[in-house]
């Protein structure tokens, strides 16, 4: 089996394929340019001298500089925390892509009033901004993950959700380096940053007016025809065709066990939440795997990276620049490998444990580095050997990171959950990724204050234990089809034999299921489940 060779859940037309689904997925995915941009451009921004200058932080003591600092970036997490709750009420009365358009809008207006900012007015307009901007990414964060997720045929799902993660490290990208190029050619134009913002989230908002509604979600809604007439414009097939009779068979069934289990109401998912410890163990698994992403210390490194790479020995604000947009590169291009080549042919269970534990390593190995080495205490303009090394070191600490942990959890958290509870999971997933986002980002100048070389050991303790939540309590979820995932977690099975298990089931089940439509002997109307069921004892 080859790199590009697609493990396909039934027979599937190449049409399947097509530029529709990848560019729906591309557009929506767009709307983590936006986030990976502030992530990245925000840290570097505020360590400018113009900005610090503009806004009279130059004569501020260390411990008030960080907290200015700390607020100035949390305050962004603080309000996409809360924009993860609202986007369940636009998922659920709007659908995904009219709320995509909403949130972007959102963000827009926040980017807006921080260019309005000066030494003049104060920091207060880019407080209410960045608060604003954080709504519209924490809404955008749990829409654009589910959207795809429901849009993509099972063999490509994994690489297109992939395309929201490829959308946050080109935004990242971009927002390391352009600090450097201002800090090199525009010294005092620190307003430049914070108007590019603009840019990405006008072109998601002007987007997602062309963007096809989820079919699954029409479905729940009850609007079976214009759910059809989208379903067939995505898959480029025609609505006689057996894939498109089966991929609609697969979503009634899952319809029909959802309405028998309380049906879709708004405050149905709190219901069954509350009621059913299966969804409940469930929730605890998508939300716990973001608290293990943050646990990396990989937005400590994002919000505050001249910080870290002062702390390695790397002196100068241009050099530590510099750095930061080499992280950024070593980033984009391993998500590029991962989107590629990793996701859809090796899982997403031996992805996060390689990442994880080869990401401990170069903690630990950085940390020592600056135990014994101290560079903070003896600067030098060159690095000496050992710290070239730890530099090493913490890019390939990059390296196993971002191929693994860094989009991994959101693949996981769009596709483990029924239509029923999907988006209330999502908003719950989005959530506690802000949440421990939040968390990181302010507190980080105080823990680097205060622990020095053991923050590095501290981050490089929870990525081990990372790697035994994954291996006894997350199951492979890769090429299974979406209502089949709901499997993986009913049933009292270890994680590494449920994916096995269950793909059996599955390919037993589709052949009785092309055998029922290809005989006629499945018709509408009725218990589909009960047909399938018949049919398969007849087989």
């Amino acid at each position: 089996m080859g790199l590009f060779t697609k493990i396909e859940d039934r027979p599937t037309p190449s049409a399947v394929y097509n530029w529709r689904v990848y560019a729906c997925a591309a557009l929506a995915g767009s709307a983590a340019i936006m986030i990976g941009y502030d992530s990245a451009f925000i840290g570097t921004t505020i360590a400018l001298p113009s900005f610090k200058a503009e806004f009279g932080m130059t004569h501020l003591s260390t411990s008030a500089l960080d907290l200015l600092s700390a607020n100035i970036v949390s305050c962004y997490q603080a309000g996409a925390f809360f924009g993860a709750i609202f986007a369940y009420l636009a998922a659920f009365f709007l659908g995904r892509t009219s709320g995509l358009a909403v949130f972007s809008a959102i963000f827009v207006l926040g980017s807006g009033l921080m260019l309005g900012a000066n030494g003049q007015r104060g920091l207060g307009l880019i407080y209410a901004g960045r608060v604003l901007a954080g709504i519209g990414v924490g809404g955008c964060s749990n829409l654009a993950p589910i959207y795809i997720a429901e849009i993509s045929a099972p063999a490509i799902r994994g690489r297109l959700v992939c395309m929201f993660e490829l959308g946050w490290q080109i935004g990242g990208l971009v927002g390391f380096w352009i600090n450097y190029g201002i800090q090199l050619h525009s010294p005092k134009m620190w307003i430049v940053p914070f108007a590019v913002q603009l840019i990405p989230s006008g072109l998601l908002f002007v987007g997602s007016f062309w963007l096809r509604e989820s079919p699954r979600w029409l479905m729940s809604k009850g609007r079976r025809e214009p759910a059809i007439k989208n379903l067939c414009w995505i898959r480029k097939l025609n609505e006689d065709d057996i894939y498109i009779k089966e991929e609609l068979y697969a979503i009634d069934t899952d319809l029909e066990r959802q309405m028998a289990g309380g049906g879709l109401g708004f405050w149905q998912p709190f219901k069954l939440l509350a009621s059913n410890r299966h969804i409940q163990w469930r929730f605890f698994l998508g939300g716990s795997l973001f608290f293990w992403q943050n646990g990396s210390g990989i937005n400590a490194i994002n919000y505050y990276s001249p910080t870290v790479f002062k702390s390695i020995g790397i002196s100068g604000l241009d050099t530590s620049l510099f750095t930061t947009g080499l992280f950024g590169v070593v980033k984009t291009v391993f998500t590029i490998i991962y989107l590629v080549f990793l996701i859809d042919q090796y899982g997403r269970r031996r992805l996060l444990m390689i990442g994880a534990a080869g990401g401990s390593l170069c903690l630990w190995y950085v940390g020592a580095y600056i135990a014994i080495a101290k560079p903070a205490e003896h600067p030098t303009k060159t690095l000496p050997p050992s710290g070239v090394s730890a530099v090493f070191f913490f890019y390939l600490w990059t390296a196993f990171y971002s191929p693994t942990w860094n989009p991994t959890p959101w693949v996981y958290n769009s596709e483990m959950f029924d239509q029923n509870v999907r988006t209330l999971a999502q908003a719950f997933a989005a959530m506690n990724n802000w949440f421990w986002n939040f968390i990181v980002s302010r507190f980080t100048p105080q823990m680097f204050t205060t622990m020095g070389y053991g923050v590095y050991f501290f981050f490089a303790s929870l990525m081990i234990g990372s790697v035994v939540f994954v291996y006894f309590l997350m199951p492979e979820t890769k090429n299974i089809p979406l209502e089949g995932i709901d499997r993986l977690f009913d049933r009292r099975l270890k994680a590494s034999q449920a994916h096995g298990i269950v793909w059996k089931e599955l390919a037993e089940e589709e052949e009785a299921l092309r055998i029922g439509l290809t005989s006629g002997s499945l018709e509408k109307g009725g218990s589909t489940t009960a047909q399938i069921e018949d049919v398969d004892q007849r087989v």
